[in-house]
């Protein structure tokens, strides 16, 4: 540990047992911490600022697009509006790979992977 680390670590311990930290917002509520692994490392900060504006990235905006519209597919009685829509869920599909820039794992959606793997093998 280097010696900036180590007056660092002294301060903030000294700190602790004055009761600087006692009485800070947010104190004792867990921390909401994000998950941004899946944003690549150049672009993380670039999303916080459009999430912070109130914009999603195009992936995830497609991805909740994706995900009503596999909701959507359950309630759906009338073949020809059933079809239709699974189209279009096949189109969003092929646009997320794209936009992801890799596949997308079936395992995310696992009622649409069981329909694919019936259709692949009953062709």
């Amino acid at each position: 540990m280097d010696i900036f680390a180590k007056i660092a670590e002294e301060r903030i311990r000294q700190a602790m047992e004055d009761g600087e930290f006692a009485s800070l917002p947010g104190s004792g509520k867990p921390l909401m911490l994000e998950d941004e692994t899946w944003i690549p490392e150049d672009m993380r900060l670039s999303y916080r600022v459009l999430k912070n504006a109130g914009c999603i990235p195009p992936e995830l905006e497609k991805r909740k697009e994706i995900l009503n519209l596999k909701e959507l597919l359950n309630t759906i009685d009338d073949d020809k509006e059933r079809l239709r829509k699974l189209r279009e869920l096949n189109f969003k599909l092929m646009e997320f790979n794209i936009i992801k820039g890799r596949p997308l794992y079936l395992e995310t959606f696992p009622d649409y992977e069981q329909r694919i793997f019936e259709k692949i093998t009953n062709s």
